[in-house]
């Protein structure tokens, strides 16, 4: 689906719901969101606790299905996938990048990059020069073979970084990338963040940090379950450099 400016739309959401069952209650999260996210755009995800951010998260990286309402994903309809069709596209089409970075302790930097290629069935032969050109993007090569408790949590962060990028995923969908990280290193991971976008890479950055979110083109903020704003703006690196 195209956009307006001839932008092809990356994902469609149309007037999704999402009610969980608590006990005897249910609890609408989502009440009829609509949102649309271009090719290579770089969009900020906001609101306080309960608005329904994670649950907008979950649904775009296809960790859940909306009740109503459809999600289209690069054409395809993620509601009325299987759960191996749902962990397919997971792998092969969205690249994570967690607060909490997830990387698997006992292996290598190498090894935590090569994972998703594993589970895609990509040859062995072709894995390592992947992962190779990924690590070397994010600036580690000289600490491919360190384990993550030997790296500090920049560096991690950027394991996890090369991780989601290793697929060729359709969408980065990363979630308070900076919340374990101090300002500075904080700043750095964003300016890698930057990079990746310049490169062509469509970024969705859920945070609740106006700074962090300042580094977006767009920032689409929730409240109670619905789209309360949707904005676009002069993404902070742009605004330094006409500076």
């Amino acid at each position: 689906m195209a956009s307006q400016n001839g932008s092809q739309a990356t994902l469609v959401i149309d007037n999704i719901t999402k009610t969980y069952q608590m006990g005897e209650q249910q609890v609408r999260a989502l009440k009829g969101v609509s949102l649309q996210i271009r090719q290579g755009e770089y969009v900020a995800i906001m609101g306080p606790s309960g608005s329904g951010k994670s649950t907008l998260m979950n649904m775009i990286g296809c960790l859940d299905v909306p009740t109503s309402g459809t999600y289209m994903l690069e054409g395809e309809s993620v509601g009325e996938m299987s759960e191996d069709q749902l962990a397919a596209i997971r792998n092969e089409k969205i690249g994570f990048v967690f607060q909490t970075f997830n990387l698997v302790p006992r292996v290598s930097v190498f090894n935590n990059v090569e994972l998703p290629l594993i589970y895609k069935g990509v040859r062995k032969s072709q894995r390592k020069k992947i992962v190779d050109e990924v690590i070397e993007s994010v600036g580690l090569t000289s600490h491919k073979n360190h384990k993550p408790n030997e790296l500090s949590g920049g560096q991690r962060q950027r394991v996890a970084i090369a991780r989601a990028l290793v697929c060729n995923p359709s969408i980065i969908l990363a979630d308070e990338p900076t919340g374990n990280l101090d300002t500075e290193t904080g700043d750095d991971i964003m300016m890698l963040m930057d990079e990746l976008h310049e490169k062509g890479n469509t970024i969705v950055l859920v945070t609740h940090e106006d700074d962090i979110a300042e580094y977006a083109q767009r920032v689409v903020r929730l409240r109670d379950g619905v789209l309360e704003s949707d904005v676009r703006q002069v993404a902070k690196r742009l605004r330094e450099v006409c500076e």
